[in-house]
């Protein structure tokens, strides 16, 4: 895939920094903004995988190194959605169908982060329901590996209305669940005879290079606020593209 365009690549750049500055790989936001550069979709989840592991391993790494990072809320969700988002990775669905399920998913999400905005940041943390997380983690790898995302855009907004873990948090678990998923569900698709993306290497720099930036500004810079606000914007972003073009 070679990619011409300067706005392609700035743009692609501001969806890297964006999504890595909350724990994100990114995926449904590229995958927003390549159907509006008329990528083909055999192209769109492939490619979106492989930038979302660049990104969330990049992610992953600033917010663990600022002790962010909790394992006992990623590894109950990490059981099931693992070999679940693997399943994913061989189903196919319809484009225009595609579009919508994920702009409604990440609409929803948006609406209720934003109705969380009165929540006190120094509200306690609730304790993790084991079985409740291993149902949720299960969901999320399903419908992840079917569209092509790493499921953070999905878990975050579950994690903090469920009140399991504070932004920060939630972000750093969120960048490894999107890792292992986006891993195992380019596997799936590679197993389904899916073809690689090739020629990817001007997008890879510039996305690591908005990944990086992104990563150190939320995990150092950014508090839990700014983070929920860049969240609900970019959930609102990628859903509107999704479901409008």
């Amino acid at each position: 895939m070679i990619v011409e365009s300067n706005i392609f690549l700035l743009l692609i750049t501001v969806i890297g920094f964006l999504y890595a500055s909350v724990g994100h790989g990114g995926a449904s936001g590229y995958l927003a903004l390549m159907s509006l550069f008329s990528f083909s979709p055999e192209m769109m989840k492939p490619s979106a995988l492989v930038l979302n592991i660049l990104v969330s391993s990049v992610a992953f790494l600033f917010f663990y190194r600022s002790n962010q990072f909790r394992w006992g809320l990623f590894y109950p969700f990490a059981i099931t959605s693992i070999p679940l988002s693997f399943i994913g990775g061989f189903f196919k669905i319809e484009t225009h169908l595609y579009k919508i399920i994920l702009g409604i998913i990440l609409l929803f999400a948006a609406i209720r982060i934003i109705s969380a905005f009165r929540r006190k940041e120094n509200q306690a943390i609730k304790a993790i329901q084991f079985k409740k997380a291993l149902l949720i983690g299960a969901i999320v790898g399903f419908i992840s590996g079917i569209l092509g995302i790493g499921g953070g855009i999905i878990l975050g907004p579950i994690i903090l209305l469920l009140g399991w873990g504070n932004m920060k948090e939630t972000a750093a678990v969120s960048a490894l669940f999107i890792l292992v998923n986006s891993i195992s569900g380019i596997l799936g698709f590679l197993a389904n005879n899916g073809i690689f993306p090739t020629q990817m290497a001007r997008v890879i720099l510039v996305v690591f290079m908005g990944g990086t930036l992104g990563a150190f500004y939320g995990s150092t810079k950014f508090n839990n606020t700014t983070l929920k606000y860049i969240l609900s914007f970019v959930l609102v972003i990628a859903s509107a593209k999704l479901i409008m073009f």
